[in-house]
């Protein structure tokens, strides 16, 4: 290395299948990539999450002789190590720990802080960097608990978002349930599913609930504003979740998983055949963009497979990166994971076919 020259920018993918974990390794032009795994072999893999300030990557798993835990790695995955205290309900509470859906770091003023989402639906806090875990009950306390009813996945709290500006601000997405809002870290909750319709309404008749959000992510372009792919379309909210409006009008269909968003506001969906029919249409395996906040869509399809490629794409197993040009990564249920480097323009494939993959993160150690 020439004296002065900056080496480059290390990123890992964090890839989850059902059978273990896998990590990609490249730097920060995205060009070649180095692959390890299986880790945690035979493990069922929902959530995954890198640590850039202490190096580490935090999973949460289930394997038949655990069940639903949480395993932490310092060295890249060569070793695993479970945590004090995983999350867990008292032994008076009605829920069940079936699985941990998402782990997410808190504010960037809360070193040591990170939340949990897991199914039977509740939210737990560390404050000890993941070693233990609380359950935040004014969210499963919530007036409206009684009736919150499951999706065909389960009762599962799937999205975690932190507010950037407001460590005391925090959004959670629940199937079928819908959008909660706390201003004042957990203790308190707001029902925020103003705008959004019951997909479902002979399913789950209560007029308050049976809101099926598929996938919440924060817009890093503006203060207080959301994005959400529901099981009827992509939705958007300006106001903090006050309310919501669908968007995905230029879409071929309404339903869909995954939902990423890069650093300059690229909004990136699969949409997929129908709940029925959970595949892409036509067997062509299309990401949609919009640029201008919903107003148009353009189906990004150079370096994808049009034909003949029955896939899906789970609810997190697409992801995007904090660079410039921002990368974007899918996940297929067939194992594949394409990759862009260039705002979606175009795609390829990382060199590997794995186990059905659930969801992918980006990390910058």
């Amino acid at each position: 290395m020439s004296k002065g020259r900056v080496p480059p920018r290390k990123l890992v993918l964090l890839v989850g299948t059902m059978k273990g974990v896998f990590l990609f390794c490249t730097d920060e032009r995205r060009t070649h990539w180095q692959l390890s795994g299986p880790h945690l072999g035979g493990w069922e893999i929902f959530s995954a999450c890198g640590d850039p300030r202490r190096g580490r990557i935090l999973v949460g798993g289930e394997h038949f002789q655990t069940g639903p835990t949480l395993r932490v790695s310092s060295d890249l995955g060569a070793t695993w190590q479970p945590v004090k205290r995983d999350p867990q309900f008292p032994q008076s509470s009605p829920a069940t720990l079936k699985r941990i859906w998402q782990i997410v770091p808190g504010h960037a003023s809360q070193p040591g802080t990170w939340y949990a989402g897991v199914d039977d639906a509740a939210l737990f806090v560390s404050g000890d960097d993941g070693d233990t875990w609380d359950e935040l009950t004014g969210l499963t306390r919530h007036p409206t608990r009684p009736r919150w009813m499951p999706g065909f996945g389960g009762l599962c709290l799937h999205s975690i978002v932190v507010d950037p500006t407001d460590a005391r601000r925090l959004w959670v997405g629940i199937s079928a349930v819908g959008v909660f809002r706390t201003e004042d870290a957990g203790r308190t909750w707001r029902l925020c599913n103003e705008g959004l319709p019951n997909p479902a309404p002979d399913f789950i008749k209560d007029p308050e609930m049976g809101r099926c959000v598929h996938k919440l992510v924060l817009d890093p372009t503006r203060p207080g504003a959301l994005a959400m792919q529901y099981h009827g379309g992509v939705f958007v909210s300006t106001d903090a979740g006050d309310s919501w409006q669908r968007i995905s009008r230029g879409l071929p269909h309404d339903f869909g998983f995954p939902l990423a968003m890069t650093r300059r506001g690229d909004m990136f969906v699969v949409p997929l055949l129908a709940d029925t029919n959970r595949v892409v249409p036509d067997g062509a395996l299309k990401v949609w963009r919009t640029r201008d906040r919903g107003r148009t869509w353009r189906a990004m399809t150079k370096g994808l497979p049009q034909k003949d490629h029955f896939v899906g794409v789970l609810r997190d197993a697409m992801t995007a990166d904090p660079l410039t040009p921002g990368g974007v990564y899918l996940g297929t249920t067939g194992g594949e994971i394409f990759f862009s480097r260039d705002d979606g323009a175009a795609w390829e494939k990382l060199p590997a076919s794995l186990p059905r993959i659930t969801t992918l993160k980006v990390w910058l150690p």
